[in-house]
């Protein structure tokens, strides 16, 4: 049903506008207000539109309300630098803080201009000035990372999700706190981690809170003691960052049961471009031109939305007369997305058996045969069966671009090779299927599926994302809230820091993993590539032979062959002292130095932690790695 709305009349014209009173008689469980900003019309009981959404919200009923970012309170001076003009219409950054969801509705640049020359948001003598102004591409693409930020913003969990989304800066009075903090948010903001900063007891409260402000970090406490030193398991980051010195020693002299990151408050030459397994580039590549783009639908979880999204895409340029077919799309049997296969043509999937097990793939060779103007590719990360054309289906999309061919495809926050340490840490499970970080930044649009994480558990509820038998283990597993808010979370700031114009160089130009005689540093080997794909760094694995010790062939054999399997550099090299050898790399590379830390406090007399025997050998920065568990 439709609210019949009210009239007013000015300066002889009739106007309608929102009736507030007729909304109240009707009683409904939820209303559907468009453009919150609006300034009601003469008459009306309130004098904005977000007051009477307000105002219905406080008599027990539901809003669904919608608002440009230009119209937030806190967004508006920025959006009129970028779109040239005034901001008449507000509304206030109290109201935003106070909704029980924000949801992001991305759409590319590309996409809104293609709608404005179709006459869907402006008259048609109002298009080309539109176009000039504040449609162009360049306020566009402004406004959407103003929204997206906005939205990033004012998005906290619930429940907030242990030891995921911050890092714990321990700060002392015996550093300088500007130049530590800076360091540790320069490489929080690789993880998309939020700082968060304990003062040392001793340490004064206007420094602290001076030093916080300064940051624009969040104040926590200081962890419990033990005896004099803080207890770790107390905190709640993914990561604990601490300043060189007698802290450090203390810390790293015990286990440990996460990363520590031992900062300096300076910092290496910063480099923007890796020399090993670099990231593929087509900026300023002549020969992009002929190659298809590359669309990505983004989620945070399976159910959120992208496949969907993706076929409502391909419907509206089928209709615009563009050649789409669907390469793959995978229903998992949920009834509105096969509805939305119908009036598309679909290539039919290739049979194939290996092992005594059959398959049924995406055909790639039908795909390059047909030559669409646009193919639909879905789940993006998938692992093709054995002896197809390519291991993974991101490599056929890129055949298909480099075919001329444009591609949509979906991806899953949690797929991204670099963030697998966080989602594991946030779910308990590891993702199989990944693919490099690097393929958000090839993409020429990447468009955020953003859904909360309430919405999320109604989905799984209604069977929509799972079958009946898997909805409960799922709310109790994976689907928890603090879980998917915390995907979400990373799942707008990957959007975010790919699609920001100006990107940061990175804080670390070259990372150094030192790696012991042990088969199980192969794992250490893989997860310094995952910080590598993070970091857009140089990778070198080195392992260091102490005079008197002799590491098995067959170990060096596997380290040696885990390190190229990475593409990193592999150093094997003898000397007295493992620790200050790896210090004297490090500094010569100007790198980072990563290395394990202890499972345990060791005993006497066995001696100190290789982690302190390299800090005492003169590191000056270093990421101390969470050691497995002894059933890893």
């Amino acid at each position: 049903p439709v609210i019949s709305p009210r009239t007013a009349t000015l300066a002889g014209s009739t106007f309608e506008d929102f009736d507030f009173d007729a909304a109240l008689k009707l009683k409904p469980d939820v209303v559907v207000l468009d453009e919150l900003a609006h300034a009601n019309l003469p008459g009306g009981v309130h004098a904005k539109r977000w007051q009477d959404a307000e105002a219905l919200v406080k008599r027990g009923i539901g809003v669904l309300g919608a608002v440009n970012v230009q119209h937030i309170e806190s967004a508006a001076p920025a959006a009129e630098r970028i779109i040239g003009f005034p901001v008449r219409e507000i509304v206030p950054t109290s109201f935003l803080k106070n909704v029980d969801q924000l949801v992001a509705v991305d759409v590319s640049p590309d996409q809104l201009q293609a709608r404005l020359r179709e006459g869907k948001i402006v008259r048609s003598e109002d298009i080309d000035r539109a176009l000039a102004g504040p449609f162009r591409l360049a306020a566009l693409t402004s406004m959407r990372e103003l929204m997206l930020r906005l939205v990033d913003q004012f998005t906290v969990p619930q429940v907030a999700p242990e030891r995921v989304s911050t890092v714990v800066a321990l700060l002392t009075d015996r550093v300088d706190a500007t130049a530590y903090l800076k360091r540790v948010a320069s490489i929080a903001s690789v993880f998309d981690l939020a700082v968060d900063i304990a003062c040392e007891p001793g340490m004064s409260r206007e420094n602290c809170e001076a030093a916080v402000a300064k940051s624009g970090g969040t104040n926590t406490a200081w962890p419990a003691t033990d005896g004099s030193a803080p207890r770790l398991d107390t905190l709640s980051g993914a990561l604990i960052a601490i300043p060189g010195g007698e802290l450090a020693r203390t810390l790293l002299s015990r286990g440990i049961d996460r990363d520590i990151l031992v900062a300096s408050g300076k910092a290496p030459a910063p480099q923007t471009a890796a020399a090993t397994a670099a990231a593929p580039s087509h900026a300023d590549n002549p020969l992009r031109r002929a190659y298809g783009r590359l669309t990505i639908y983004l989620g945070s979880a399976a159910g959120s939305g992208k496949t969907y999204a993706m076929l409502d895409r391909a419907h509206q340029l089928k209709d615009a007369g563009v050649d789409v077919v669907v390469g793959y799309v995978e229903t998992h049997g949920r009834a509105e997305t096969a509805r939305k296969l119908e009036g598309l043509e679909v290539i039919p999937r290739k049979v194939t058996h290996a092992g005594g097990i059959r398959y049924e793939e995406m055909d790639r060779e039908a795909i390059l045969g047909r030559k669409p103007t646009v193919v639909l590719v879905d789940e993006l990360a998938h692992t093709n069966a054995p002896g197809s054309a390519a291991p993974k289906r991101f490599q056929d999309v890129f055949a298909f671009q480099a075919a001329g061919i444009n591609v949509l495809t979906t991806l899953n926050i949690q797929h991204l090779e670099g963030l697998g340490d966080s989602v594991t840490r946030l779910t308990g499970v590891t993702v199989r299927e990944t693919l490099p970080d690097w393929i958000l930044d090839m993409a020429d649009d990447l468009i955020l599926i953003d859904v909360s994480p309430e919405i999320l558990r109604e989905r799984l509820r209604a069977g929509f994302i799972y079958p009946s038998n898997r909805v409960e283990a799922s709310l109790s597993n994976f689907f928890r809230t603090e879980n998917l808010a915390a995907l979400r979370e990373l799942a707008l700031r990957e959007t975010v820091r790919t699609r920001t114009a100006e990107q940061k160089p990175s804080p670390v130009s070259a990372l150094v993993l030192g790696v012991g005689p042990r088969v199980r540093d192969v794992k250490l080997i893989l997860r310094g590539a995952k910080l590598r794909a993070r970091f857009d760094a140089d990778y070198t694995v080195v392992h260091i032979q102490e005079k008197g010790r002799v590491t098995p062939p067959e170990v060096l054999a596997d380290l040696e062959a885990a390190a190229d399997a990475v593409q990193a550099r592999w150093v094997y090299a003898s000397a007295a002292d493992a620790a200050k050898s790896l210090v004297a790399m490090a500094r010569e590379r100007d790198a980072l130095l990563a290395v394990e830390g202890a499972r345990a406090t060791p005993r006497w007399p066995r001696g100190p932690t290789f982690a302190r025997r390299v800090l005492e050998a003169g590191a000056r920065e270093m990421l101390v790695l969470q050691p497995p568990t002894p059933a890893a």
